[in-house]
């Protein structure tokens, strides 16, 4: 799944989910109700893909085929549920989860960006001031402008660079080892580290519970939800026990033996599925780390602008004393001219 999403984007997919839900509760078919989307999508961009699934399902298959067959449209977190959902005949409720959960995401994304305006706009006004402004009327109006913007244009040059590389690298379209890099290096980050790692177990425990709700088999549904929580880490470590759960060791032992999987996370599973009441437990578990890591992801969008604009405040004030210094310190101009008097 992308890292990387606009909040308008987010926001279109939690409506069309949104929509779905409304249409498929009141008792519309799902073919009726993708039609009618197609005709009025969140965004012209879904009209295509729309296309292609209403022909698969009029071919025979199901909505997760279609969805399959068309990779790179939906994350494999959304195929999951769906999938789930068909199979229980649940899908409406399917469609209801995931609007909430891309309107939350939606929420936070806004949040983040809005705070960073400020930040963001202090940078460049400090580059304009310091790096054109103030060297311009130092030279007494005699510098070249053209060349001050380009200095300018230079030092945040490194800025832009930077930013284009993070969106690039936190793209879905890369390969699992890449994915598998940046998991790693997003974990020393402190909040989002534990968000990102809090939100793969939500969605882990999620499409757990609707897959086993709908009569998976427990072997299955934990390989369906691996490739759908978001994690490489987590996805590696699952299929690697896979085998073993298959001869027969019970899925809360193999939880309990993986390091990845936090101590409650393995007692919550493990006495759900002694008892009987799994489901309850993985309810549990997805609303817990749904809601500590929306928390801290929260708190990383909130805390980042102001260390940046804390940031920028020292420069500006390292600048400023600076200029001071070189207008009136000991070995200015101004106090050699002073001296000579």
């Amino acid at each position: 799944m992308a890292l990387i999403l606009t909040p308008g984007q987010f926001t279109q997919r939690a409506e069309f989910y949104h929509q779905l839900a409304q249409l498929t509760s009141a008792g519309i078919g799902l073919i009726q109700a993708l039609e009618q989307l197609q005709r009025n999508p969140p965004n012209r961009s879904f009209r295509e893909p729309l296309r292609l699934q209403l022909e698969k399902i009029k071919a025979g298959g199901t909505f997760t085929d279609s969805l399959l067959a068309t990779s790179g449209w939906l994350p494999p977190f959304d195929i999951a549920l769906i999938e789930a959902g068909e199979r229980s005949g649940r899908i409406d409720d399917c469609f209801r989860l995931l609007a909430e959960y891309y309107h939350e995401r939606a929420r936070i994304t806004k949040q983040a960006l809005s705070q960073l305006v400020y930040p963001v706009g202090l940078v460049h006004v400090a580059a304009l001031v310091f790096l054109i402004i103030v060297p311009f009327a130092g030279s007494q109006f005699n510098a070249s402008l053209p060349l001050l913007f380009l200095k300018a244009a230079l030092v945040l040059a490194p800025v832009y660079l930077g930013a284009a590389l993070m969106i690039y690298a936190f793209q879905s379209r890369h390969g699992q080892s890449w994915r598998s890099l940046m998991e790693k290096l997003l974990g020393f980050v402190p909040l989002l580290g534990k968000a990102r790692r809090f939100l793969a177990l939500a969605r882990l425990a999620l499409a757990l519970e609707a897959l086993i709700s709908a009569g998976v088999n427990i072997v299955q549904a934990w390989e369906i939800a691996a490739n759908a929580c978001g994690s490489p880490a987590l996805c590696r470590a699952i299929l690697a026990w896979k085998p073993q759960v298959a001869a027969g060791t019970t899925p809360a032992d193999a939880v309990g033996d993986c390091r990845l999987f936090p101590e409650m996370f393995a007692n919550f599973y493990r006495s759900g599925e002694v008892s009987g009441k799994l489901d309850e437990a993985l309810h549990r578990l997805h609303r817990y780390y749904h809601e500590e890591g929306s928390r801290k992801l929260q708190a990383f969008a909130e805390w980042t602008p102001r260390l940046i604009y804390g940031l920028i405040a020292c420069i500006i004030g390292y600048e400023i004393i600076r200029f001071y210094s070189s207008l009136y310190g000991p070995h200015s101009d101004l106090s050699n001219l002073l001296n000579g008097f």
